[in-house]
């Protein structure tokens, strides 16, 4: 670990710009690196935060053909969405770049370059799978077939959705190009790869020896299982149409591979951010007094852990990561989050549907941050932190507070008299918070750092609500004064430390306490009593966290509950087509329009509901399996398809002459046949 940089280097993992940016993304990257840049700045330190669009590799190819684009206007899209989102969420990048920035391309090529002639590449001919009918070798996601491993009909070139096992295209039983769906055949081709056999060593020695006690046990192990199972050579170039070509000659049509040039564009942000700033980017990547901290999911680990490191070290000049504090998944209501899928919280709609609530989201994300294990996000969860928790205990405080001030003293801030023990005590403690929350962010621990935050708004709470200052004011107006500045002290703290967790909320309160005034900082809280002086003037209260209603957070459950059911509709496939019949085999089919006129359950059988049917020609009983969906009352009135003219049965001794029409819904319900009935796909089964 380094001890005092002189400046610190942060990243955060690019987002892919195929789709917009979901709270999965912002619990596992986006929300703790920006606490540590936040928390860094306010302690003075020199900080270069960095993230940019990733806009290469093959999922921005797969959304421009699914969507019918090009994948430039992709590209625009999504980094226009996204870039949107983060800057009003709040998340405070020094630099947002682009991946398809010149800047980016050149820096890219020249790191290749310098690797290629320094002889760090080795050159091989290898046999890839190729589209005859497409005319191109199919990078690993436009391939899918039958995982070797578990029998996934669908998994892709890369990986197995289903048991999570990482592939090679050629692995696949059965593949098929999802361009053209012909079965592709093996070509040869020419590619450059990165030996990280060659860097066994060098890993094993800087991480799995000197990281052994300061990265994060979810880091290390995963570091440790892929070091340990051995290293083998890895592509750094991909025969595709989109992404930064190969700078060398004979590499014509082939492009960097997206897992190399994306770490680039952290330097390559740098260097745009360095220049528009008149600064030199170099110290921030290659000074040894620099700290370089990468924020990632941890579906990253090897590529920042392990292979960018490689090819650092290959390179030569630069500085590696001091730390890598990866974060595990978040799931949503109970399932894993999905873009294709659409199950996610997504930022941009989440800003629209809860306008001014920004740190409502930040507040419950790092609450239930995947730190240390995978995590569950529910929309009750997060209405029950901002009303219980935010609302009842911070705002509850602060509310207290300003309001008593103004109405005892006219929002001017009393001189205190005698403090007593009991204030002493308050005061000592609360100095003692700024150390506790800087720890606990600076082991990356930001859960724990804001469960500080939020015992310093207890503090507050307990200390009014233990002195009862509204009910001493009559007989006791001198000591009101003290119980009213020591209060205000705890408010004027508390607009400081909870800064890097709850920004907005953190301006809203420093403007009600006209705190810009006093310019009161991290360190003076350690340090100074009168943090607001006595006289110091404050503003009017205004509510900080609005209360969250039931009928909100039905509405988001309602979406994804709509959500959930517009995927068992996509993914219900139609039962085959019978054997062809004849139009006389239909014409014996006599069906008629009834009515149900009464039901009862059949004693002794779970399935089956006896039923009389008025069908027009006759009331007639009729033994129907629909038992485990309807209720007897619910059928009583319904209007059914009847096959009258089915042979009678004897089921359970009960003659049942006719059959009820039915079909399946995409929850697998059962409902009466009517093509309008909510749910029924085309190519539903009547049966």
């Amino acid at each position: 670990m380094i001890q005092n940089p002189k400046r610190y280097t942060i990243t955060a993992a690019l987002p892919y710009t195929n789709g917009p940016i979901h709270i999965g993304h912002l619990a596992g990257v986006y929300v703790p690196s920006d606490i540590y840049a936040r928390y860094l700045r306010l302690q003075g330190k020199d900080v270069a935060f960095m993230c940019g669009s990733d806009e290469h590799g093959v999922a921005i190819s797969m959304k421009a053909k699914k969507e019918g684009i090009t994948p430039q206007q992709v590209i625009d899209k999504y980094d226009g969405i996204i870039r949107q989102s983060f800057h009003d969420f709040g998340i405070s990048f020094d630099n947002y770049s682009r991946t398809s920035a010149k800047i980016h391309h050149d820096t890219a090529s020249e790191f290749f370059r310098k690797l290629y002639d320094a002889g760090k590449f080795i050159e091989e001919t290898t046999e890839q799978l190729y589209d005859a009918k497409a005319d191109q070798f199919l990078a690993d996601r436009f391939v899918t077939g039958t995982c070797p491993k578990c029998d996934n009909p669908e998994a892709y070139g890369d990986q197995c959705e289903k048991c999570g096992s990482s592939l090679n295209a050629t692995d696949l039983i059965n593949p098929k190009s999802t361009i053209t769906g012909e079965t592709p055949v093996l070509k040869s081709t020419k590619h450059w790869f990165l030996p990280l056999n060659e860097y066994d060593t060098f890993l094993r020695e800087w991480i799995l020896e000197g990281h052994k006690n300061d990265w994060k046990p979810n880091v290390y192990g995963q570091v440790k299982s892929w070091v340990d199972g051995g290293l083998e050579p890895r592509a750094v170039t991909r025969d595709l149409d989109w992404g930064i070509d190969v700078p060398v000659e004979g590499a014509e049509g082939k492009k960097l591979y997206v897992w190399f040039d994306a770490p680039i564009g952290y330097i390559s942000a740098t260097k745009e951010w360095a220049a528009k700033e008149g600064k030199n980017w170099e110290p921030y990547w290659k000074d040894q007094d620099t700290k370089l901290v990468h924020f990632i999911g941890k579906d990253n680990i090897v590529f920042h852990c392990i292979i960018f490191p490689a090819m650092l070290k290959a390179e030569g000049s630069y500085i590696l990561p001091d730390n890598v504090p990866a974060n595990e998944f978040l799931n949503l209501e109970g399932n894993k989050l999905s873009t294709s899928k659409n199950w996610a919280v997504w930022l941009h709609e989440y800003l629209q549907d809860f306008p001014d609530k920004q740190d409502a989201l930040r507040y419950a994300l790092t609450a239930n941050a995947p730190e240390t294990k995978d995590n569950d996000f529910t929309w009750k969860d997060f209405q029950a932190r901002n009303n219980n928790e935010l609302a009842a205990i911070y705002g509850n405080f602060i509310n207290r507070v300003v309001v008593l001030t103004n109405k005892y003293y006219n929002g001017v801030v009393p001189t205190p008299n005698a403090f007593t023990e009991v204030d002493e005590q308050v005061l000592t403690e609360l100095k003692a918070y700024p150390a506790v929350i800087a720890s606990s962010i600076e082991r990356y621990r930001f859960r724990e750092a804001l469960g500080e935050v939020m015992n310093v708004a207890r503090l507050g709470n307990k200390y009014l609500a233990d002195e009862e200052p509204w009910k001493m004011v009559k007989e006791n107006p001198e000591r009101v004064q003290t119980q009213m500045y020591v209060a205000l002290q705890i408010a004027s703290a508390l607009s400081v430390l909870c800064e890097p967790f709850l920004p907005f909320t953190a301006t809203k309160l420093k403007n009600i306490l006209k705190q810009s005034e006093t310019n009161v900082s991290w360190n003076d809280i350690a340090k100074k009593n009168d943090l607001l002086p006595a006289g110091h003037q404050i503003g009017q209260a205004e509510i900080l966290f609005a209360q969250i209603d039931d009928a909100e957070i039905q509405k988001q459950i309602d979406k994804l509950e709509a959500t959930k059911t517009a995927n068992k509709m996509e993914n219900t496939k139609a039962e085959p087509q019978k054997e062809t019949a004849t139009f006389d085999d239909f014409t014996k089919l006599d069906l008629r329009v009834g009515t149900i006129l009464e039901a009862e359950k059949m004693p002794k059988a779970n399935k089956l509901l006896v039923l009389k049917v008025d069908t027009g020609i006759d009331v007639r009983t009729i033994v129907s399996g629909i038992a485990e969906h309807f209720s007897p009352e619910e059928v009583i009135g319904k209007r059914v398809t009847v096959l009258v003219n089915l042979a009678p049965r004897a089921l359970r001794g009960v003659e049942s002459a006719g059959m009820i029409l039915m079909t399946n819904n995409a929850e697998g319900k059962l409902v009466f046949v009517n093509p309008d009935a909510e749910g029924v796909l085309n190519g539903a089964l009547i049966s």
